[in-house]
């Protein structure tokens, strides 16, 4: 069952100068960094309530976000909704209609597992599937 909204990612061509906005113009607090070499991006996390804002940098041409970023530009990249039970929601997402990008969740930053659905699938938005491995 989907608990809460967990995070918005952001995709931005640099973390460095993102960061800086995020905390100087908007006075929050870069909770940390983190690298998903299997996604080929650097991430960042700053906290808004129970919502988090991720920050997504590409590492790679090939990266995912450099794909978006290059299509898009930057801006809002997903939206991840927090789960206690990730197979199932993927199971029953699946059931239901919705193209599953990730069959079996994989591991994400922050000790989670992850999974997206395709967003032609779900009205344009990328969705994450998102659960805590402790």
């Amino acid at each position: 069952m989907i608990t809460k909204i967990d995070h918005l990612g952001i995709a931005v061509r640099s973390l460095d100068e993102s960061i800086a906005y995020y905390q100087d113009v908007l006075g929050l607090i870069c909770e940390g960094r983190e690298e998903v070499e299997s996604q080929l991006v650097r991430t960042a996390f700053f906290a808004v309530g129970e919502v988090h804002i991720e920050l997504l940098e590409p590492t790679s041409g090939e990266s995912p976000i450099a794909k978006f970023l290059d299509k898009n530009g930057p801006g809002i990249h997903h939206i991840a909704f927090a789960t206690d039970d990730i197979t199932g929601q993927l199971a029953q997402a699946k059931e239901k209609g919705a193209r599953l990008i990730h069959e079996v969740p994989f591991a994400g930053v922050g000790d989670k597992l992850v999974a997206f659905l395709h967003p032609k699938s779900t009205f344009g938005v990328l969705t994450e599937f998102c659960q805590g491995t402790h």
